[in-house]
């Protein structure tokens, strides 16, 4: 079965999906942000099939989110860097935890915790906006058309807020 695609769509949301939207690609990149670099740790780690590993770490290289370094010359073996981009989607997985710790939190309490690396002390996720520090709220949001929405779309969008 094909899968549809969303790259081309006009919403951050739909191109997001088409990157991270299969079952792995997020618990990849999990992985990645708690230390593994090489494959094995992956698979070991994830329990998924060499396979459908390989696919996601080479999407993932091609978008850029991770980096494919040699760590051996003989047999040549590689590792995976996370890399500026792939940071930087550490905010999409701390959305989802908080999330996830809300809502299908076990009655113990979430799974993991998220500690600050130089106090130790627990991080309490939010999204806030960084303008203003204070926290989102999506009773307090109104989705407008932006620079990058074509014409024709902008214009059924404001037609749409009347």
């Amino acid at each position: 079965m094909r899968r549809t695609r969303f790259d081309t769509w006009h919403c951050s949301i739909a191109r997001t999906v088409d990157l991270a939207g299969d079952w792995w690609t997020p618990l990849v990149m999990r992985e990645a942000f708690y230390g593994a670099r090489r494959f094995e740790e992956f698979q070991q780690r994830l329990g998924l099939s060499r396979n459908v590993l390989t696919q996601r770490l080479e999407r993932l290289v091609e978008e850029d989110m991770l980096d494919r370094v040699p760590y051996q010359e003989r047999p040549v073996r590689h590792e995976y860097r996370l890399t500026e981009k792939g940071r930087d989607f550490f905010t999409v997985l701390a959305a989802m935890i908080r999330w996830g710790d809300r809502w299908l939190s076990d009655p113990n309490g979430p799974p993991i915790e998220l500690h600050d690396r130089a106090t130790g002390r627990p991080i309490d996720i939010e999204v806030v906006d960084a303008r203003t520090g204070r926290p989102v709220d999506v009773r307090q949001i109104v989705a407008t058309p932006g620079p990058g929405l074509p014409d024709d779309l902008a214009k059924l969008l404001r037609e749409r807020m009347q």
